[in-house]
């Protein structure tokens, strides 16, 4: 390995947008893995621009943190992760992003159809729950999100 294989905090920062700060806490919550110098200074791996980038892409779909490193547990440490390793995750997340679109849509038409009729009314409310019915399905508002 060569030093230009490996960036201080500060560049990899630049290269993700992300804070040092960031970088720091997904380093304590075990997401990324950095080097230390001599020195203790930290030094990352050119790799983990995309970690780091997949940390940020990963949160914006809704992933927990306990998920995304479950994900990136599946890349190789010590080494640049190559197309196979992110189709490996990306398979494996496909799923799970296929479903929270699927409620998502349903939720979005079904308040689209709500907050939009102006009804007013309990009669012709759509999302109306007669006698509490929908309570024996379990928990939150299950015309909407269930």
């Amino acid at each position: 390995m060569h030093a230009k294989d490996l960036l201080p905090i500060g560049e990899l920062a630049r290269r993700t947008g992300l804070s040092v700060s960031a970088i720091r806490y997904y380093e304590d919550k075990g997401l990324i893995e950095a080097l230390r110098t001599s020195g203790n200074q930290r030094r990352f791996l050119r790799g983990d621009i995309r970690r780091s980038s997949f940390i940020l892409i990963a949160q914006r779909l809704g992933l927990s943190l306990s998920e995304i490193e479950t994900q990136l547990a599946r890349l190789p440490q010590g080494r640049n992760p190559n197309a196979r390793d992110w189709a490996k995750i990306s398979t494996a997340i496909r799923k799970q992003l296929d479903a929270r679109i699927g409620e998502l849509e349903r939720a979005r038409d079904r308040l689209d159809g709500c907050i939009g009729c102006g009804c007013l009314s309990l009669k012709n409310c759509a999302l109306y729950n007669p006698d509490d019915r929908l309570g024996a399905d379990g928990p939150g508002p299950r015309q909407v999100l269930g």
